[in-house]
């Protein structure tokens, strides 16, 4: 019974995979407009941000959505093969989960934020439209 529903299970992500992939292609939400100064001191933020991910997983499309819709320009590590990206994750996050946001400090430190939850109210808090506001005031 258990092999019924091993391969159950890995017929419905084959199936459904191409359409995971294709989705957020297709569906981009629409990023937050900033004046070009603006989007340059955040793309100029962001180069300290690294998004750990597998390219299928939801809880990384829901992620990768939030920042298409804050218009963030992350740099994405694949970590689902066996690599440097993975082995960077084990090691120094402690853990092959993902989404997994690799935050590094100005002082040099580095924070490893999992749960897509949390790293979309991180990126909300730090990138979101009340900050773009707090800036143009």
């Amino acid at each position: 019974m258990r092999i019924v529903i091993r391969y159950f299970f890995r017929g419905v992500r084959l199936i459904l995979t191409p359409f995971m992939l294709a989705g957020p292609h297709l569906f981009k939400p629409r990023g937050i407009k900033r004046d070009p100064a603006e989007q340059q001191a955040v793309d100029q933020q962001t180069r300290q941000l690294a998004l750990y991910h597998f390219p299928a997983c939801p809880f990384c499309i829901k992620v990768r959505r939030a920042m298409q819709r804050l218009s963030l320009d992350v740099e994405l590590r694949n970590a689902q093969h066996p690599g440097e990206h993975r082995q960077m994750l084990e090691q120094e996050g402690g853990r092959v989960k993902v989404p997994c946001l690799r935050i590094e400090a100005e002082d040099g430190s580095v924070r490893w934020l999992y749960e897509s939850d949390d790293i979309i109210a991180y990126l909300d808090h730090r990138f979101g439209a009340g900050e773009a506001a707090q800036h143009s005031a």
